[in-house]
This record gives C-alpha cells, sequence and structure tokens, in this order.
C-alpha cells in the first residue's frame, strides 16, 4: 500500500474555498433555456386573438364598406363596455376558481343557470356558423367553388385539429397563427385612411345618417360581435 504523501506541518492544508467573484469556478446560475414571455404566453393570448374572429371581421368590414366612418363614434361606446366585461371576467375566475357558469351554479337558482346555458348555448352555435359562413366567403374569393364544400373543409379542419393533434402541439400553432394579427397593421399601411374625417365622426358623428337604411341593425351588429366575444 502506498504511503500519504507528507505533509509539512503547521500548514493549512484544507481545499480553497470557492469565490463567487473568481472566474474560474463555474457559475452556479442557470440561464433559461427559453425566453420566459414566450413560455407564460398562453390562454390569454389565444383567448384575446380568437376574440378578433371571421364573423366579427366580416361584420366591421361590412359596416364599414356601407357606411364608411358613420359609425365610428360606436368605438367610444363599445371599447369601455369590452374593457369592463374582460375585467369582471377575468376577477371573477381568479378569485373564485369557476367560470361564470359556475358562479352562477353556486350563487343563483338551477333555472337560471339553465336559461343562461342555452342561450350561450345557441349564441355559440350561431357565431359558429357565421365564422365558417365568413371563411368559406374569404376563400370563395381566392378560388371561386361551392361554399358548403369551404364550410364543410374548414369545419373538418377545426375538428381534426382538436381531436388528433397533442394538445401542447395545438397550443403552439395556435400561438403562432396569432401572427396573423399583423395584418392589420399591413393593411393600415397600404390604404389612405382620412383622418381627419375619422377623427370628426369619432367625437361628432353626423346623425343625419341615422335614417339610412341598415343603420341601426349595424349598430346592434356591432354591439354583438364586440360585447358578446368579450
Amino acid at each position: 500500500m502506498a504511503e500519504p504523501p507528507f505533509l509539512p506541518e503547521g500548514e493549512d492544508h484544507t481545499p480553497p474555498v470557492q469565490e463567487d467573484s473568481d472566474p474560474e469556478w463555474p457559475s452556479s446560475v442557470v440561464g433559461p433555456s427559453r425566453p420566459r414571455l414566450f413560455r407564460v404566453l398562453g390562454p390569454g393570448l389565444v383567448t384575446g386573438a380568437s376574440d378578433d374572429d371571421p364573423s366579427g371581421i366580416a361584420t366591421y368590414s361590412q359596416v364599414g364598406a356601407q357606411f364608411g366612418y358613420g359609425l365610428a363614434w360606436s368605438l367610444v361606446v363599445t371599447y369601455p363596455l369590452m374593457v369592463a366585461m374582460q375585467m369582471i371576467s377575468a376577477r371573477l375566475g381568479r378569485t373564485t376558481g369557476h367560470g361564470l357558469a359556475g358562479v352562477l351554479r353556486l350563487y343563483c337558482p338551477s333555472w337560471l343557470l339553465s336559461g343562461v346555458v342555452m342561450l350561450l348555448l345557441v349564441a355559440n352555435i350561431v357565431n359558429l356558423g357565421a365564422d365558417l359562413g365568413a371563411m368559406a366567403d374569404a376563400l370563395d374569393l381566392l378560388l371561386p367553388s361551392a361554399r358548403v364544400l369551404y364550410v364543410l373543409l374548414f369545419a373538418a379542419v377545426a375538428i381534426s385539429m382538436q381531436l388528433f393533434l397533442q394538445y401542447t402541439r395545438y397550443v403552439a400553432v395556435l400561438k403562432w397563427l396569432t401572427l396573423a394579427l399583423f395584418a392589420y397593421f399591413a393593411a393600415l399601411a397600404c390604404v389612405r385612411v382620412d383622418w381627419w374625417a375619422l377623427a370628426r365622426q369619432l367625437v361628432w358623428p353626423d346623425w343625419k345618417g341615422t335614417h339610412a337604411a341598415g343603420y341601426w341593425t349595424a349598430l346592434v351588429a356591432i354591439l354583438g360581435t364586440t360585447i358578446r366575444a368579450c
């Protein structure tokens, strides 16, 4: 057996203590493997982007094509309502841990809960049909064909992605699809906007346009597609 090495007496032979300031020692801090922002963006990002659904785009486009800036004043009314509805819904979920239906089930009679759920079911079915129809109309502008086939195609794609695609992969696909919202900035850069007329109609609308056919119907459509989506 080999003898231990000779150690002079009176010397400190303990191993040196690691110094944080020593660049030769490996750092104990491990950097993130991916940006934290992209990791935390999830349901909020997808939900916010899905609020801008095809039926809403079709509604705003038709109203703008028919009345121009005549209904721009509705933004002053609908935007605060939209923000208030989203804040109320978010705080209800954060405080109680339940959705609106769950809160109604806890604190309201069953008949009220059933009525609200049925109304929500009908509204979602109608809105889903409007979304499929709007997407079919958009694709029909590029590739004219039978709209019914396009409706069935989009419905089949949406159902297949939910049933057969892994949830994490599906969420990643939806996150990347939110980049389509930048098309609004591209459209704004390509079209000519009369900012003076827009500002004037926003704060001092021309009430003579209220007598036009379909004016109040368009206003109801704006309120419905804006507040309902919240």
